[in-house]
C-alpha cells in the first residue's frame, strides 16, 4: 500500500529527507526531473521526432520542469524544444534558480514570459506542440489559479489535447488536499508525482485531470512512509495481496478453506443469493451452504450444483420469515453472510436482526441486509467478532441518516467516522470503493470499470469478501476484505476488455477471477492508476 498524502504531510517527508536525512533538495529535484523524462522517453518514444514545449513556473514545480528541459537537451535531443518561464529569470530562487543556471549551461534556451502580454506573444507554440510538459504550479497552490496563469491554462486546453500533455507532480491548478475543481486547471493526459499519491490526484473529480497517475520515488526511505502512524489514508496496490494466493498445501482439504453460510434471496428472486453463494465459491471457500425460500433452493442448486441449501419456510409471497430459521444452521460456520435478495418485508428484517445479534463467526451485510440494520437506528447487537457492511452510498445514507449527495461529498470522513464509532469494517462501494476499519485507517481501491454498473455486481462482491474470510483467517481482516474488493474491480476491467463495457454482466466478473488472482501470484500486474479506471 502507499500511503495518500496531504500537502503538509507531503512537506513533512520532504523536510525530514533534507533536513534529518541529510538528502540535499538538489538531489531530490534532480530525481524529480529525471522520472519525468523517463515517462517522456516510455511513453513517446522515439523523441527525436517530438516537437516539446516546457512551461516553467517560478517554483519548485518550474525547477523540476527545467531539469527535465536538461535531461531533453543532453538525452532525448528532441525535434524542437521551447522552454518558457512564466516569471523573470531573476525571480527564481534556491534549486530551482541552481537548475536554471545548469540549464543554461548546456546552452538551453529559455523564453520568460513574465506577464499576460509577453505569455500572448509566444503561446503560438503550442500549436506545434507534440508534446506538452506542465511545470507551472504545484502542490503548493492554495485556492484557484489566479492572474495569467488562467489564461495559460486555458490556452494549453484548447490548444493541446490532453493526451500529449505530462504534468509534474500535478496538472497546473488542481487542488492537492481535495478532489474539487477550485477553478481553471490543466487537463492532462498523464501525471508523474513524487514520493506518494496526493489526495487530489485519487478522488474525483480533481482525479479526472491527471489522466494514467505514475508515482516515482524520488529519495525519501520507504520506510518513513510506511511506518508513519499519522498516515491514514492509503491505496491499494496489487503487490498488498499476492502473499494470500501462495500454493495451498499439497495436504490440504476443503475443510482447511472454511464454510460460508450465505442468508438471502426469495421465491421470485433468487438470483442475488445464487450469485453471491457462486462468488463465495468461486473465491475459494471450501463449502458453500446457501440458506433461502424453500421455492428457490431448485434454482441455486441448479445452477451451481457444488453449494449445499438449506430451505426457510416464509410468507405466500416466497419471502423468508425469521421463524423459518433454525439457530444450528450458523453453527461450524467459519463466514456468514446476510442480505442479497433477502427483500425488505418485516420478518426478512426479522431475520436479519436475528442473524446479526446471534452470529458467532464474522459476518457481512450486504444490500437488503443493510437496510434492516438501518431500521435499528444503530442500536443493533452481535455476537460476531467481524462485522462487515458493504454499502452503496444509498446505503451508507440510510446508515447514516444523512443525504446520498452528503455522503458522496464526504466519503472518506464518512466512512471513517462511521467505522470507528460502530466498531465495524466499512466497504462503502462507489468510483474508488473505500475500505475503512475501526483503527481509523481508509483504504482506497484504484480498480474497477464503468462496466460495473450492473445488477449483481455487489451480490458477487459480498460473496468474495466471504470467500477470502473464510479461507484466509490468519490475515488481518482488512486484508482479505480489500483484496476482494481490489480483485473484483480487476475483473470488472478484464471482463470489460473482453466483452466491452455495455456487455458486462455480474457473472462475467466470476470467470475472469482466476485470472485476475494469477496476476497477483505473478507478482502483480504493471497498471499505472488511471483516472477513469477504463482498461
Amino acid at each position: 500500500m502507499q500511503p495518500i498524502l496531504t500537502t503538509e504531510q507531503i512537506r513533512e517527508v520532504d523536510r525530514v529527507t533534507i533536513e534529518e536525512r541529510g538528502l540535499p533538495g538538489l538531489i531530490l529535484m534532480e530525481n524529480a526531473g529525471s522520472r519525468v523524462y523517463e515517462l517522456l522517453a516510455h511513453r513517446f518514444s522515439p523523441l527525436n521526432r517530438q516537437h516539446v514545449v516546457v512551461l516553467c513556473g517560478k517554483g519548485n514545480n518550474g525547477g523540476d520542469g527545467l531539469v527535465v528541459a536538461r535531461h531533453l537537451i543532453i538525452r532525448g535531443r528532441p525535434a524542437s524544444l521551447r522552454v518558457i518561464l512564466l516569471c523573470e529569470p531573476n525571480q527564481l530562487q534556491g534549486d530551482a534558480a541552481a537548475n536554471y543556471r545548469m540549464l543554461r549551461a548546456v546552452d538551453g534556451e529559455v523564453t520568460a514570459a513574465p506577464d499576460l502580454e509577453s505569455w500572448q506573444r509566444v503561446r503560438g507554440v503550442l500549436g506545434a506542440a507534440t508534446l506538452l510538459v506542465d511545470a507551472m504550479l504545484g502542490t503548493g497552490l492554495q485556492g484557484a489559479a489566479r492572474g495569467r496563469y488562467v489564461e495559460v491554462i486555458r490556452d494549453v486546453n484548447s490548444r493541446v489535447p490532453p493526451e500529449h500533455i505530462v504534468a509534474v507532480d500535478i496538472p497546473s491548478g488542481l487542488a492537492s488536499d481535495s478532489g474539487d475543481l477550485p477553478g481553471e486547471s490543466i487537463r492532462a493526459g498523464y501525471t508523474v508525482t513524487f514520493t506518494a499519491p496526493k489526495v487530489g490526484q485519487i478522488f474525483p473529480p480533481a482525479a479526472e485531470r491527471c489522466g494514467i497517475l505514475h508515482v516515482a520515488p524520488i529519495g525519501s526511505p520507504s520506510s518513513m512512509l510506511e511506518s508513519n502512524p499519522a498516515f491514514k489514508l492509503w491505496l491499494l496496490e496489487a503487490g498488498d495481496f499476492g502473499v494470500l494466493f501462495r500454493p495451498r498445501e499439497r495436504s490440504a482439504h476443503k475443510g482447511d478453506f472454511g464454510h460460508v453460510l450465505m442468508v438471502g434471496g426469495s421465491r421470485p428472486k433468487p438470483g442475488a443469493v445464487l450469485m453471491a453463494g457462486t462468488a463465495a465459491l468461486r473465491a475459494g471457500a471450501g463449502l458453500v451452504t446457501v440458506a433461502t425460500a424453500a421455492g428457490a433452493t431448485g434454482t441455486v442448486v441448479g445452477h451451481t450444483p457444488e453449494l449445499m441449501t438449506e430451505p426457510v419456510k416464509g410468507a405466500q409471497d416466497g419471502s423468508m420469515s425469521v421463524s423459518g430459521f433454525r439457530k444450528e444452521w450458523l453453527n461450524g460456520k467459519t463466514v456468514v453472510a446476510v442480505g442479497p435478495g433477502i427483500g425488505t418485508s418485516p420478518g426478512s428484517q426479522q431475520l436479519v436482526h436475528r442473524i446479526v445479534k446471534e452470529a458467532a463467526a464474522p459476518l457481512v451485510v450486504d444490500a437488503d441486509g443493510l437496510t434492516a440494520l438501518a431500521a435499528l437506528d444503530g442500536e443493533w447487537e452481535t455476537g460476531s467478532p467481524l462485522l462487515v457492511l458493504t454499502p452503496h452510498p444509498g446505503e451508507m445514507a440510510r446508515l447514516t441518516g444523512l443525504s446520498t449527495e452528503q455522503v458522496q461529498k464526504r466519503r472518506v470522513d464518512i466512512a471513517r467516522e462511521f467505522s470507528v464509532r460502530r466498531k465495524v469494517h466499512l466497504v462503502l462501494k462507489g468510483y474508488r470503493s473505500l475500505i475503512a476499519t475501526p483503527e481509523g485507517n481508509v483504504l482506497v481501491n484504484p480498480t474497477g470499470t464503468p462496466a460495473m454498473a450492473t445488477g449483481g455486481a455487489g451480490d458477487i462482491l459480498t460473496g468474495m469478501i466471504a470467500g477470502f474470510l473464510a479461507q484466509f483467517r490468519e490475515a488481518k481482516p482488512e486484508i482479505a476484505i480489500a483484496a476482494a474488493v481490489y480483485l473484483h474491480g480487476l475483473c470488472g476491467e478484464r471482463a470489460a476488455a473482453r466483452l466491452g463495457e455495455q456487455a458486462v454482466l455480474a457473472m462475467d466478473l466470476l470467470e475472469a477471477l482466476p485470472g485476475a488472482i494469477r496476476s497477483l501470484t505473478n507478482h502483480g500486474e504493471t497498471r499505472p492508476l488511471t483516472a477513469t479506471n477504463r482498461p
